[in-house]
């Protein structure tokens, strides 16, 4: 019997993966998780290393520094962001202050969105994704949601899709007056950022919520930090139902030492801008039908001619080191479905050849 990978919902578990593959998990290529591998920054060995002694302090319970210097990055009110322990927190603790009855949610989309609002007692509109717009949101479908639906839940960019919200459907759900969440988790990999970004509307409107992690970008997932952007009202609302302490002092102190780190960022985008592309092109070449991103990962199938599941290949690939992630598990997806991130060149390399090695094995005991 075979161990799925994703049994607590996510990639990147490296503790489930040594169990199911019997290797060490420091011997895995994560290709499961959408971490940057250019981080973490240097600056956080140095915070690490020079400020472990400070964790004998209770961390700032308003989070004031690095409110202030998001506030300073983003140009927007201090008293409009709201830092929590990862995304996930923030996720969870909106949908319980907000408590919609009801909640679009696009699929196939991160299933926290799903998670948090059926933990309220709520219920869901589905709002279909479709591979022939290359799995982007269409306004007619957001529409056919609105009579039903009091709040939307969107991923921009989304996950697994990796694809943006066009700014017309933004606009038109904004102008719907229904309650909008966006999870810009993955923002920060989007080139000019700043266009796509809705975190200076959100600092001011009564209707958007913005939520953003700062693991993926940098790379610290082990150390949990995000921030949501919302009306100063609204989040003064939020920060009373938050748990005390949620973000530790070590937490506190990285998230605002890796926001200076411009040269950081840009060697990301330079990164990015040309591996991204060259990984489409050669996963295309093995055959694979790959989805276009906006981002940092790849959501990809093996064609029918292939008779390969995702399941057969993320146990073949496994065995080989390599952890990918099954995007069958995500509504609106089927079992040929893949998601991989996008690494370095020599890591991407190594993932191409196992791909290919697979592809040809199992192709060789279909004949």
């Amino acid at each position: 019997m075979t161990m799925m990978l994703e049994r607590y919902g996510h990639g990147g578990d490296l503790w489930t993966a040594e169990e199911a593959f019997n290797r060490p998990k420091e011997q895995f290529l994560d290709y499961s998780s959408n971490m940057n591998p250019l981080g973490p920054p240097d600056v956080v060995k140095e915070i690490l290393t020079a400020s472990w002694q400070d964790i004998v302090k209770y961390p700032d319970p308003a989070v004031r520094e690095l409110r202030l210097c998001l506030s300073r990055k983003y140009g927007i009110d201090p008293d409009s962001i709201l830092v929590g322990n990862g995304a996930a927190e923030l996720i969870d603790l909106i949908i319980r202050v907000v408590k919609p009855k009801r909640t679009g949610l696009a699929r196939p989309s991160f299933s926290e969105y799903e998670e948090a609002v059926h933990k309220t007692g709520g219920q869901v509109t589905n709002i279909p994704l479709l591979p022939q717009h290359q799995f982007e949101l269409q306004w007619q479908d957001v529409e056919a949601a609105l009579p039903t639906a009091d709040l939307f839940f969107l991923g921009h960019p989304n996950n697994p899709t990796g694809k943006l919200i066009p700014q017309s459907v933004l606009t038109n759900l904004l102008q719907s007056q229904r309650k909008l969440i966006l999870d810009e988790a993955f923002m920060d990999f989007v080139p000019q950022e700043s266009e796509h970004s809705q975190l200076k509307l959100a600092s001011t409107s009564h209707d958007l919520i913005v939520i953003r992690s700062m693991t993926k970008f940098y790379s610290i997932p082990g150390i949990r930090l995000g921030f949501m952007v919302a009306h100063p009202d609204l989040i003064q609302q939020l920060r009373g139902q938050q748990v005390q302490w949620s973000v530790n002092y070590l937490a506190q102190r990285i998230g605002s030492k890796v926001l200076e780190d411009t040269t950081f960022e840009q060697s990301t985008r330079e990164w990015l801008c040309v591996e991204k592309p060259w990984l489409i092109e050669q996963l295309t070449a093995l055959g694979l039908e790959v989805a276009q991103s906006d981002v940092n990962f790849l959501l990809f199938s093996f064609p029918d001619s292939m008779g390969i599941q995702v399941k057969q290949a993320q146990q073949h690939m496994g065995h080989q080191g390599i952890l990918i992630r099954d995007a069958s598990l995500f509504e609106g997806l089927n079992e040929r479905c893949c998601r991989v991130a996008i690494r370095l060149r020599e890591d991407n390399e190594r993932l191409l050849q196992a791909l290919r090695n697979m592809i040809s094995d199992l192709s060789r005991k279909r004949v």
